[in-house]
């Protein structure tokens, strides 16, 4: 079954030096379940495809669809939650009080509120910090608090715009074995933005090469990697091959620009 879906996707923004296109033809399945990530250089179109699909940019031609309808109806059914590059955590806020504002605001009980947010923190191993505030934290675990959020009221997709991009290497891997073993635990359908070649092919059952703008796909590369993947899969010769057909696609696309 197919969760999100794009057909012929155009997106040309007009700009006070003209038009300038971001994504051009852009076709793509994505199936329910799957962890996709999307990857390319800077300004080649994987943060507004993304926005197409979070009904945050909209498509000047083609077609697309979550959950079967339009972006913006999966937007109001609240189909999905959304990680930005940025935390974005209210600093007034407690942890717990971040995540439980899209609760407020959707007239969860306090009840439900409480249970909701107990239930993430776990999730993302930081039921200790409820009542810390996000200067307290780290910024990994900052950004752990922003996945919990756009989780607390359990949407089946996760949208994710390059969440550790700002990250140190360390970090970055603990937070990439932590996503797996959420997507894992959770089923959820993610959709992954990002700029690093082994972050991309460790993460993925599908990863998708992207050109220079205006945005193309160049390939569509299907993971060979088993479910389970501790982080010393990426020495593995499996791995190895994964990530040297990414480097190709990318440097056919600057080749085709």
């Amino acid at each position: 079954m197919n969760v999100i879906g794009a057909r012929n996707l155009n997106l040309t923004f007009q700009t006070k030096d003209g038009p300038v296109q971001a994504l051009k033809d852009v076709s793509l399945d994505i199936g329910k379940g799957e962890f996709v990530s999307f990857i390319g250089p800077s300004g080649c179109g994987k943060t507004t495809f993304l926005r197409c699909m979070a009904d945050l940019e909209h498509p000047t031609g083609g077609e697309i669809s979550v959950n079967g309808v339009s972006p913006e109806e999966a937007r109001k059914a609240r189909a999905y939650g959304y990680v930005f590059q940025a935390a974005g955590l209210y600093p007034w806020r407690t942890i717990g009080g971040n995540i439980r504002l899209p609760l407020e605001i959707m007239g969860y009980s306090k009840a439900e509120q409480q249970e909701r947010v107990a239930r993430v923190l776990e999730l993302v191993e930081l039921s200790a910090f409820e009542k810390k505030y996000p200067w307290q934290l780290s910024g990994g675990m900052q950004q752990r608090a922003s996945i919990a959020r756009a989780l607390a009221f359990d949407a089946d997709i996760l949208l994710m715009d390059e969440p550790f991009g700002a990250l140190d290497e360390i970090v970055r891997d603990h937070l990439n074995e932590q996503l797996l073993q959420l997507w894992r635990r959770t089923e959820k359908t993610i959709a992954f933005v990002t700029h690093s070649i082994p972050e991309a092919v460790y993460l993925s059952t599908k990863i998708v090469v992207m050109s220079p703008r205006p945005g193309r796909i160049t390939d569509v590369i299907e993971s060979p990697l088993p479910t389970e993947r501790p982080l010393d899969i990426r020495d593995s010769p499996e791995f190895l091959e994964v990530a040297h057909r990414v480097r190709e696609g990318l440097r056919a696309g600057h080749l085709d620009d």
